[in-house]
């Protein structure tokens, strides 16, 4: 197995301290990078830190926002004001399930606040230091939903849309700063929010529906966050220097099985 080693480098990695953002934090901090964790769980942030802290790696956690544009300058100021910022992690979201007719108007902009704008904000505030240094590597969060209709998830696969159209607007934009950017788009992932979810909406009937929703995948199970957190590691790493403005699926076959 290769290891994709990027030390002596630092990371902004939203959304850090559960899921997919967990399994990054970790993944990046276990390959030399010094992980800035934002999220907006401060109980689970730290939690995430003191593991990391605990394995001998460097992390900080900075409570925030993404929505809230003045906390993401002053968080990502704080920590420019220490070095560079070579890689920023647009991961942070929320999920929705509505059709156009059902979502209603708060829902939708809630979901745009924190899917859409959060990444904007994120990219406005990160991408002048990285011109500064010449360089740098961005990976947005997008999802299967980005490229493919999938049932009752309208606002959600609207703001994926948008994530995965910015990362190609950013990637032509900066090419000459030596600023790479690429979206991974994971089909679905065994993460808490997905038992959280089966829990709530379908008491005792746990087990059945999770294989049922593992079986979506054409794979037969669902990914698992370290499989994304590698995919991430590589895209930051040396290896894939060769490699912007690409949308990366990881989805069990999803996309072109199921077409």
């Amino acid at each position: 197995m290769v290891n994709f080693v990027i030390k002596n480098k630092t990371a902004i990695i939203t959304g850090g301290a559960s899921g997919i953002g967990e399994a990054i934090s970790k993944k990046f901090a276990e390959a030399g990078v010094f992980v800035h964790l934002l999220d907006y769980n401060k109980k689970l942030g730290d939690e995430v830190v003191n593991k990391i802290k605990s394995n001998n790696h460097e992390a900080e956690f900075h409570f925030c926002d993404v929505s809230v544009q003045s906390e993401v300058n002053k968080i990502v100021d704080e920590i420019a004001g220490g070095g560079t910022i070579d890689i920023l992690i647009n991961n942070a979201g929320v999920a929705h399930v509505g059709n156009a007719e059902n979502t209603n108007e708060e829902d939708l902009d809630r979901l745009y606040r924190i899917n859409v704008k959060g990444v904007y904000n994120c990219l406005h505030a990160v991408i002048p230091y990285m011109k500064k240094s010449n360089g740098g590597c961005i990976v947005n969060m997008a999802s299967i939903a980005s490229v493919v209709g999938i049932s009752d998830r309208f606002a959600y696969s609207m703001t994926k849309g948008a994530v995965l159209t910015m990362t190609y607007s950013v990637a032509k934009d900066f090419i000459d700063y030596n600023i790479r950017c690429n979206s991974i788009s994971p089909a679905r992932i065994h993460t808490p929010f997905v038992d959280g979810f089966i829990s709530k909406n379908y008491p005792g009937k746990e087990k059945e529906i999770f294989e049922k929703l593992s079986k979506t995948q054409p794979i037969g199970r669902m990914g698992r966050p370290e499989e994304v957190a590698e995919l991430a590691l590589y895209l930051c790493s040396e290896s894939a220097g060769f490699i912007t403005g690409t949308n990366f699926p990881i989805d069990g076959g999803f996309i072109k099985l199921n077409s």
